[in-house]
């Protein structure tokens, strides 16, 4: 008698929830890596102009200076200083500058200096200006700028505007880079 060996079935997986469980797990892996916040300066450029060199004269009172080195350094009207001076200085110059509605905050930044110590030079000048824009809010509204109407805060922007005309140092050896629209003229 032949003996036949009988063909066993190989008992199949029940694959239905592979598909839920890989995409469960995308899902947690999505959520649980952390994600870097990307750092910017939030601006609102004015519209584009087709004219290329606009000169306008400025009277050299009106600017204060201030300069991001290669190394970190920052200067302030060529004179060394630091982060934590910033704010204080921008305000002060802000309020005595003799013509408020035309004052300019000039930054050259050297494309040597690191992202980090811009963001903090320009988080300075900004914090600056929100500080002079609460006091007037609390001296004229009686209440801090964030609770002002839109108008109320479009009349602190008008006596405060935020004047920031920015420039790049390249190196010691080439000329400086400067923003066209800027030429001082002391009077």
């Amino acid at each position: 008698m032949p003996s036949f060996k009988r063909r066993r079935e190989i008992p199949s997986l029940n694959t239905t929830s592979t598909a839920d469980i890989s995409f469960m797990l995308l899902i947690l892996f999505l959520v649980t890596t952390s994600l870097d916040a990307d750092k910017g300066l939030q601006r609102q450029l004015p519209p584009m102009d087709n004219r290329q060199d606009i000169q306008i004269e400025v009277n050299s009172k009106n600017i204060l200076r201030i300069e991001l080195t290669a190394d970190n350094g920052i200067m302030i009207d060529d004179k060394p200083s630091s982060t934590s001076q910033l704010r204080s200085v921008v305000t002060n110059f802000v309020t005595t500058s003799p013509d408020r509605a035309r004052h300019i905050i000039s930054l050259k930044t050297d494309r040597a200096a690191t992202y980090a110590a811009y963001f903090k030079i320009q988080n300075e000048i900004v914090a600056a200006y929100q500080s002079l824009r609460d006091n007037a809010a609390r001296k004229y509204y009686h209440r801090p700028y964030a609770r002002c109407s839109g108008e109320q805060r479009e009349k602190l922007r008008e006596l405060y505007p935020q004047r920031i005309a920015e420039g790049y140092v390249e190196s010691e050896e080439q000329p400086e880079k400067q923003s066209p629209e800027i030429t001082s003229q002391s009077k």
